[in-house]
């Protein structure tokens, strides 16, 4: 829009902008003086801007060269915002699709500081359902969700978790961190309830650009008499639509559906 059109302005704001999408075209960075040039705006005014912008960690300066380049920050802050509502509204059709094929109670969790927070609770659509209350928050190694997203955790963050939250009874740091790797590998986790007998749960992670899990669907499989679908196409279906909501948000991965362990099959 032409300067004498415009309702509003903020010149140090387009300054700001007009750096950043400068910079964006300059794969190896560009000099104080060069950025003024391109510009059109003297030395100072441009100075006084990338000060800023290098605080707040959109730009960073090369010590060798003294040439200023963009971080990923901007990047990382188009993919933060804001996750819940984000999550909730693309995951809610597709659980309650889910749990209309499979019959079963869906649930969607993230972590919330130390614990496992439920954010999104579907129930099935039958008249024998096993519920987890929304809003709910869980012991962090109680919980397949929990366990699934500290499996695809950068190990900094994981390292932490250890020595902030409370190992599970009978449990030692090399014990959790061999089955959290083995949960990676598998890409998803089928195992007894940590707090009800006969429920079996299949939880599978929503994957970020980063590779991280930021969420986990779960199922804690209810047996009936009578189910017309079996534990296996139980299974398929929920790494299905977490694989699909993972790629919903710019990421997935592939959620093997072997390596399953004999203990807890329902076949």
């Amino acid at each position: 829009m032409p300067q004498s059109q415009k309702k509003y302005a903020a010149p140090a704001l387009e300054k700001g902008l007009d750096i950043l999408e400068l910079l964006s075209t300059e794969e190896q960075g560009l000099g104080l003086s060069e950025i003024s040039r391109s510009l059109g705006r003297s030395v100072s005014e441009i100075f006084r801007m990338l000060v800023v912008l290098t605080e707040r960690g959109y730009v960073a300066q090369d010590p060798d060269t003294d040439r200023y380049v963009l971080t990923t920050l901007l990047f990382e802050v188009a993919h933060r915002t804001p996750l819940i509502k984000r999550l909730t509204a693309l995951a809610g059709p597709q659980m309650r699709r889910l749990s209309r094929q499979v019959n079963q109670t869906i649930h969607l969790a993230v972590i919330s500081n130390d614990a496992v927070l439920v954010v999104g609770q579907v129930d099935a659509p039958g008249n024998n359902i096993l519920s987890v209350r929304l809003g709910a928050r869980i012991d962090l190694w109680r919980a397949s969700s929990g366990r699934v997203m500290l499996a695809f955790m950068p190990q900094e963050d994981l390292a932490e978790v250890f020595s902030q939250v409370p190992l599970p009874e009978g449990k030692t740091e090399p014990v959790l961190r061999e089955e959290l790797a083995k949960i990676r590998k598998r890409g998803h986790e089928i195992t007894e309830s940590f707090v009800l007998r006969g429920i079996i749960n299949i939880s599978a992670p929503i994957i970020d650009h980063t590779g991280q899990a930021i969420a986990a669907l779960t199922i804690p499989h209810l047996e009936r008499y009578h189910d017309t679908v079996s534990f296996d196409e139980c299974c398929t279906a929920l790494f299905a639509t977490a694989e699909q909501l993972s790629r919903s948000i710019g990421g997935g991965v592939s959620t093997p559906q072997g390596d399953r362990p004999a203990a807890v099959s329902r076949a």
